[in-house]
């Protein structure tokens, strides 16, 4: 039971998280730590970290830095909200779906 419910509702789970951290971290904040190998390498741009900044300046309602953080920001967040509400939309229909059959 505890394994189809976290099968079917992590991925969903996992994207709303994830734009809600974005959406509570200071774009212009350094972090003091980070997972990112190119900045251990000692490579001052990566494209991921780059991308992270522009969904985050984008969620802040700053369009112009966000652009110039990295050009695929809007549509990188255009496609996971996009994917937050067809997953939404999917697990209602299934209890939907559930409640009618029982």
């Amino acid at each position: 039971m505890i394994k189809r419910f976290f099968s079917r509702y992590f991925e969903l789970f996992f994207w709303i998280a994830a734009v809600l951290s974005m959406a509570m971290t200071s774009p212009t904040e350094e972090s003091h730590f980070t997972l990112c190998p190119l900045k251990l390498m000692g490579i001052g741009w990566c494209p991921g970290c780059g991308l992270r900044h522009s969904i985050i300046y984008l969620l802040h309602g700053d369009v112009a830095r966000s652009f110039n953080a990295h050009w695929l920001g809007i549509p990188a967040l255009a496609v996971i909200l996009n994917r937050i509400f067809v997953l939404t939309r999917a697990r209602l229909q299934e209890g939907r779906q559930f409640r009618s059959a029982v």
